[in-house]
């Protein structure tokens, strides 16, 4: 059997997985696990394989003890390079800027390529070159495949993309909405028309990919026309630390004003915005139990994220004109049934109703949580980007 070693390099941490690209969204990898606190006193590596869980205390310098380290623990548990058909390498990439709107075999030129692209995410694409780099030395005769977290929305429509600034400043600086969490949303389109029973040009939906970051899309036959986030991931929706849409004059007003340069701004508006901005977590099982107690600052966080919840669902519905189906996946749209209920709540006199008992049951699966009736379909689907970068990745082996 043949499988993909999926690599997600963060600033402090390394998650991975060992894939079956030809394995269905219910089957489990033959591996995973997480390098945390890269570069810190202390750290640790967890394992997961076959049904047991290790976790070993240790400090990782760098992304290449990381790297070591994990490629020693998947040979200590027979899941290693020299013990399985490993036929690829897939990193996720968070920007591609217009250079790249497919995925790509990795070779040098690539490599400066993708630091040319660093001022367009210098929070997320540093550590997933950190990743490739170490990841290429440590297994130098696998194919290595980029995989890009704004691949699915590169060809959204122009009018969807363009920002209204001055053309040429745009261009000079490949300012547009570029959208992410593109390999979730992208795997989220593919399952939608089996859960109908409809061809995929049959199918219009709105994908609502909310965890503790956030973005939505709309999809027109398995195309997006629309996304929230833009040329950042800070846009869109609120998150659990990020701000979502603001308007732009406040970030005048806070350098003016508050005292505030450019990165303490930047620090505000990724870090300390958001929910935890707003009521102190960004745990919205926490939020829930202090808005219950009556914490006053934790409902008025649940309904500005509702709020803008709603909001972005009823523009894509006018976008699509027509909406098949509307999905909820990751951490908070596959686990919170309160979250999900008001987002759709009194919208029955647009053919959205949602059965109160499905809503509430929990499951593994895919999961329909709306009325037999509703003409508008609501799912639950997890999301599986690993298996999607996985089966990108396999295609270059």
């Amino acid at each position: 059997m043949s499988y993909v070693l999926v690599i997600n390099s963060g600033s402090s941490s390394i998650k991975f997985q060992i894939v079956d690209p030809t394995a269905g969204a219910e089957q489990d990898p033959l591996a995973s696990g997480v390098v945390e606190q890269i570069g810190e006193a202390s750290g640790s590596i967890t394992v997961k394989h076959a049904g047991d869980k290790t976790k070993k205390e240790m400090a990782f310098a760098n992304h290449t003890e990381g790297l070591t380290t994990v490629i020693e623990e998947l040979d200590a548990i027979g899941c290693g390079p020299a013990q399985v058909e490993l036929i690829a390498v897939g990193h996720r990439v968070v920007h591609g800027g217009t250079t790249f709107g497919e995925p790509v075999l990795i070779d040098d030129a690539v490599v400066e390529d993708l630091k040319k692209l660093i001022p367009l995410a210098p929070l997320h694409n540093p550590a997933n070159i950190d990743g490739i780099v170490v990841a290429r030395q440590q297994l130098p005769d696998i194919p290595h495949v980029a995989v890009f977290d704004t691949g699915f929305f590169a060809e959204l429509p122009a009018a969807a993309a363009t920002y209204p600034i001055a053309a040429e400043v745009a261009e000079e600086h490949q300012i547009r909405r570029y959208g992410f969490h593109g390999t979730s949303h992208e795997y989220i389109a593919s399952q939608v028309p089996e859960l109908l029973g409809k061809p995929a040009e049959d199918v219009n939906h709105i994908t609502l990919h909310i965890g503790n970051g956030a973005s939505a899309s709309a999809v027109r036959g398995g195309h997006p026309i629309d996304t929230s986030m833009g040329m950042t991931p800070l846009a869109g929706l609120v998150m659990g630390t990020r701000s979502g849409d603001i308007d732009p004059g406040i970030i005048f007003h806070l350098l003016r004003t508050a005292d505030m340069d450019v990165d303490a701004v930047d620090n505000l508006l990724n870090k300390r915005s958001g929910m935890k901005g707003m009521c102190g977590s960004n745990d919205l099982r926490e939020v829930h139990a202090a808005a219950d107690a009556g914490s006053e600052e934790a409902q008025l966080a649940l309904d500005v994220y509702i709020t803008q919840l709603r909001r972005i669902l009823g523009a894509y519905m006018i976008e699509l004109g027509r909406v098949d189906a509307i999905v909820f996946t990751a951490g908070v749209g596959e686990n919170d049934a309160v979250v999900r209920a008001d987002a759709l709540k009194n919208l029955e006199m647009y053919g959205i109703v949602i059965d109160e008992e499905r809503n509430a049951t929990r499951g593994d699966g895919a999961r329909l949580i709306s009325t037999d009736d509703s003409a508008v379909k609501v799912f639950v689907v997890p999301t599986n980007e690993e298996l999607a970068i996985a089966r990108k990745a396999a295609a270059f082996a």
